[in-house]
């Protein structure tokens, strides 16, 4: 799934991702030369989802201090001969990866479902559950 599906599959998590990205580029500009005014410009405008998409497909791991902050964490491991694995939470995926970067893709696949179940009570005030998906195959991926 793509950076730009996950986003739009995912709209509490997403305006999450969102605020923190912003927040982030604020907080890169913390410098007394760049205008409180152009700081609230820049809250105000935010981010584009399909520029956001795009450091997410380029970036997986970036997201990894969002899900942190929101008590959905995950852990990338790797494993000597067969390659990378990841676990979020009780979901721990069985496959294996020749990069890093393909785990966290993975991974973050899943984070956003926990997470975007986790917002879902608290911003709709309703009952829902976690789900995670467990694809139980083991096999390489490659890009």
């Amino acid at each position: 799934m793509t950076g730009l599906e996950l986003l739009e599959k995912h709209p509490h998590t997403a305006e999450v991702v969102k605020a923190w990205f912003v927040e982030q580029m604020i907080e890169s500009l913390k410098d007394e030369t760049v205008p409180d005014d152009f700081k609230n410009f820049m809250r105000e405008q935010g981010v584009q989802y399909d520029k956001l998409a795009v450091m997410i497909d380029a970036n997986p791991r970036m997201l990894f201090d969002v899900f942190d902050e929101n008590d959905v964490i995950i852990i990338i491991k790797y494993h000597e001969n067969f390659g990378f694995t990841w676990a979020v939470e009780e979901a721990d995926d069985q496959s294996f990866y020749k990069t890093r970067k393909e785990a966290e893709l993975s991974s973050i696949e899943v984070a956003f479902d926990i997470l975007e179940n986790k917002l879902k009570p608290i911003l709709e005030h309703g009952e829902s559950d976690i789900a995670t998906e467990d694809s139980g195959d083991d096999q390489v991926h490659t890009e």
